[in-house]
């Protein structure tokens, strides 16, 4: 008798340092701190005096399945300065306008911000979102979707109170739109993806899963989040069969 198999690569990381990390429901802000840090992501980093100016030293940070991915490392800095959000035109300085483009880019922001998106942010190859130094706060609206792409970073951004999507027109990149049939209200889904790291964020409450990793996603690392108010914190399913026979080695 064939037996099918579900296969999700990713590696969960709990670490609470007190003097070396902030999550909160506020956002994410690194803190100064004269103890040795023992998470191996923090140390990479964190030692970093200049962390603040290199910033895309954190690309060589990550540990696990995903340790490979690299996000925006080879390309250019897109600084967010807007919270407001345009699904099908999205204007440049909003985050939704960074994240479709098809270069690789390593998105900041300039200042602290709530962003309620007006339906799911589809995050392009290539692309690093991060939340240091700011308290940023994706909410209230549907959220973000990682889906068929590969090397993506997420860091330092606090999510909660997603919505579900609706099923609408969404830009994918700048030059198409695709219809979007909803999606389920996730803080993050990945689908069908691979490289992708999501560190040092903080997510709470909402109608399905917060972070979601199906659909033949692999090298996939999830590491120093909090998770909080919800019942169903993480989904690893359905990464394709791997078509073993019982009683003989896959």
């Amino acid at each position: 008798m064939a037996v099918k198999h579900s296969l999700a690569t990713i590696l969960f990381l709990s670490s609470v340092i007190h003097l070396a990390i902030r999550v909160d429901s506020a956002g994410y802000t690194p803190a100064p701190t004269t103890k040795m840090m023992f998470n191996p992501i923090d140390k990479c980093w964190r030692a970093r005096a200049n962390w603040a100016v290199d910033r895309k030293a954190l690309a060589d940070c990550a540990v696990g399945f995903g340790k490979d991915a690299i996000g925006g490392k080879n390309g250019r800095i897109y600084v967010v300065t807007s919270n407001s959000d345009d699904p099908v035109n999205p204007k440049p300085g909003t985050l939704r306008y960074g994240v479709i483009q098809t270069e690789p880019l390593w998105i900041m922001f300039s200042k602290s911000m709530v962003i309620t998106l007006g339906n799911e942010l589809m995050v392009s190859s290539y692309k690093t979102i991060d939340g240091r130094g700011a308290k940023v706060e994706i909410a209230f609206g549907p959220c973000i979707t990682v889906q068929h792409v590969s090397h993506v970073i997420i860091h330092g951004l606090s999510i909660h109170d997603c919505k579900p999507g609706k099923a609408a027109p969404v830009r994918l990149s700048p030059t198409h739109v695709g219809k979007r049939t909803g999606s389920d209200g996730d803080s993050i889904s990945i689908f069908d993806s691979s490289h992708v790291w999501v560190d040092h964020c903080f997510f709470a409450r909402g109608p399905d899963g917060l972070v979601d990793v199906v659909h033949a996603s692999t090298a996939v690392t999830i590491s120093n989040n909090y998770f909080t108010q919800h019942d169903k914190a993480t989904l690893t399913a359905d990464a394709g069969p791997l078509n073993c026979v019982v009683g003989k080695p896959c």
